[in-house]
């Protein structure tokens, strides 16, 4: 079968994965883009803007591994875009313009579905009204034997890890503190116990751990 994933996910040193205000023009609320410095110089980002230069070291050869063998990703409204209850603008598709990085189907959980939207590259936004295991049972479908990606936000890989249903988890711990905004660990006491577990800190300061399924 194959495997839910979880890549390239930051966290402060507080456990925030998100700050407080999230808006049209502020994705990550009062946090900016403080959470994601360390991936901005990577060759990994810089290909995703359609550039060729970029660094390549620890910090890249961890974050490239997000796509490889992906055949579908589920992702919170919250992830897609600030809007919320009913959609009063179904022309908007996202922060990530024409071409999103996905390339796969993207399965979008709300309670408020709404028709699919194909985007150029290969990336189609499938919006569910759905629990965590009947997502993955739809998103394993279109994957085929390719791995299913969870791709935030916190409450959404939050409610998968309750579920018990991810296989590899890379939390990136950024060292700063956020104080306010949503938090990725509540209310999952131990969990740690159901992984296999890595550390590396690298030179951009920020710490990789990787959570293998035991």
């Amino acid at each position: 079968m194959s495997r839910v994933r979880v890549h390239n996910f930051s966290v402060s040193l507080d456990g925030f994965a998100t700050g407080e205000g999230q808006s049209l023009d502020s994705p990550f609320g009062h946090a900016g883009t403080r959470l994601h410095e360390w991936f901005f110089p990577t060759r990994t980002f810089q290909q995703m803007l359609g550039k060729q230069d970029g660094s390549v070291g620890v910090d890249d050869a961890i974050a490239g591994t997000w796509d490889v063998g992906i055949g579908a990703e589920i992702m919170g409204r919250n992830k897609f875009g600030p809007q919320r209850g009913p959609w009063e603008n179904e022309d908007w598709n996202g922060w990530w313009g024409a071409n999103p990085p996905f390339h796969t189907p993207v399965f979008v959980l709300t309670h408020h579905p709404r028709p699919s939207v194909e985007m150029e590259g290969g990336t189609t936004f499938h919006f569910i009204d759905a629990t965590p295991q009947e997502a993955l049972r739809q998103a394993r479908e279109a994957a085929g034997d390719l791995d299913v990606r969870i791709g935030g936000g916190p409450t959404t890989i939050r409610e998968f890890l309750a579920a018990d249903l991810v296989d590899h988890l890379h939390i990136v711990v950024v060292p700063i503190v956020l104080g306010r905004g949503e938090r990725l660990w509540d209310g999952l006491e131990e969990i740690e116990k159901r992984f296999r577990t890595e550390f590396v800190t690298t030179s951009s300061g920020v710490t990789h751990m990787t959570f293998t399924r035991a």
